[in-house]
């Protein structure tokens, strides 16, 4: 049993600067479990994105006896996630489902962050007004140097999502547009009205934000073409 243990410590590869330390560790997935002094479970969060390392966080859980239930007496995830409310709703009656659902959390977080992150840094000279939230559950973004101005705005019902639950893209003709000031009367230009933009919602909610934003920029200009023809017609 103890060649065991240790043969599990090595597989583990714990750094030796963490901030508790433990005889007997246990990896599942991508989290560490560890047995500490004191009926306390210390629990290491490691977080991904596209493949690369990220931030890793710890979380410890104490129990003085096996009638009283489980808390989290200290932990260093960001102050906004729902941390105590899942230990209110999950942690008394079943502490696995606790530990791996906040897991869940923290991955989704990072990878939200990390989209919203890589779109700054590929377009970010195309994107005007960008806004999230803190735990990035919420994101608004314009697009500009277009016909029209393009609010972008998603939202994740769920902190464990990754992808939209809910999209909305509006474009709303610019009165100082080529395509109004050349086909179209000041009366007529006064008429126009924002318009959503179909395809850019369903991407949005399909795919990652990174490669949602590159098919809705390459396929833009027509679908604005298209939809303010069909306004000027009307």
């Amino acid at each position: 049993m103890e060649a065991d243990r240790k043969a599990m410590a090595n597989q583990v590869n714990v750094p030796a600067d963490l901030p508790f330390q433990s005889k007997t560790t246990y990896r599942i997935r991508d989290k560490v479990i560890y047995c500490l002094d004191g009926a306390r479970i210390g629990i290491q969060y490691e977080t991904f994105f596209a493949g690369e390392p990220c931030e890793i966080f710890h979380c410890v859980l104490v129990s003085k006896s096996f009638l009283e239930k489980m808390t989290v007496i200290e932990h260093t995830l960001p102050f906004f996630l729902p941390i105590r409310e899942l230990e209110s709703d999950l942690l008394s009656s079943n502490a696995i489902k606790f530990i791996d659902h906040l897991e869940e959390i923290l991955q989704a977080y990072i990878d939200r962050r990390e989209q919203v992150r890589l779109i700054k840094e590929l377009y970010g000279n195309q994107i005007g007004e960008l806004f999230h939230s803190l735990p990035y559950n919420l994101i608004e973004f314009v697009l500009e140097d277009f016909e029209c101005k393009v609010t972008v705005s998603i939202r994740y019902s769920d902190l464990i999502l990754t992808l939209p639950s809910q999209a909305r893209v509006l474009a709303w003709p610019l009165r100082s547009s080529k395509r109004i000031s050349t086909r179209s009367s000041s009366t007529s230009a006064a008429q126009l009205v924002p318009f959503r933009l179909p395809y850019a919602e369903e991407a949005l909610k399909t795919l990652c934000l990174p490669e949602a934003y590159a098919d809705i920029v390459l396929d833009l200009p027509n679908a604005l073409k298209r939809s303010l023809s069909s306004q000027h017609s009307d």
